[in-house]
């Protein structure tokens, strides 16, 4: 099986311009979750109305596997703007648990209460072990449970389906 990158990058494109003026949402602020959802809405961002520049997230102490052995994070900066009551569009690569998700949520709340949030995925795997779901979805796919989704870059960008054992 083989990835279209570009494919999936273009449908993420339309998918949130049709969603933003069906929602009429105006204004939004994007963010990104470090570091591929960061990479995923620098190519996406064209599509959305906003006059903001891209904010990022680093979930890494909200993680609820960050105390297990071995987790050797590489913490990255958070850069958000006021959020009250704005429409949020959160941006990662994969979703697979639903548990980055969760945790990007609970640092967004931590920074206030935002209008909404719109979910941008660039590849769903299927996997979620949380009631949590995108909104909009550049590609589903569906791999064998020892594969995984690599997204590299950020200049070029570049995805592979890599084997875990």
């Amino acid at each position: 099986m083989t990835l279209d990158l570009d494919k999936a990058l273009a449908s993420m494109r339309a998918q949130l311009s049709a969603y933003c003026e069906q929602k009429s949402i105006n204004d939004a602020i994007v963010v990104g979750i470090h570091t591929g959802g960061v990479w995923v809405a620098e190519q996406v961002m064209s599509a959305v109305p906003t006059t903001e520049p891209l904010a990022t997230l680093d979930i890494t102490f909200y993680r609820d596997d960050f105390t297990k052995a071995g987790l050797n994070p590489k913490v990255n900066q958070t850069l958000l703007p006021a959020i009250e009551d704005r429409h949020v569009i959160l941006v990662d690569d994969v979703l697979m648990s639903g548990r980055t998700i969760r945790a990007a949520m609970n640092e967004i709340f931590d920074f206030g209460r935002p209008a909404s949030i719109t979910l941008a995925i660039l590849y769903d795997l299927g996997q979620h072990e949380l009631p949590i779901a995108a909104d909009i979805v550049g590609e589903r796919v569906t791999l064998n449970t020892d594969q995984r989704v690599k997204l590299t870059g950020p200049q070029p960008l570049g995805v592979s389906i890599i084997d875990t054992h």
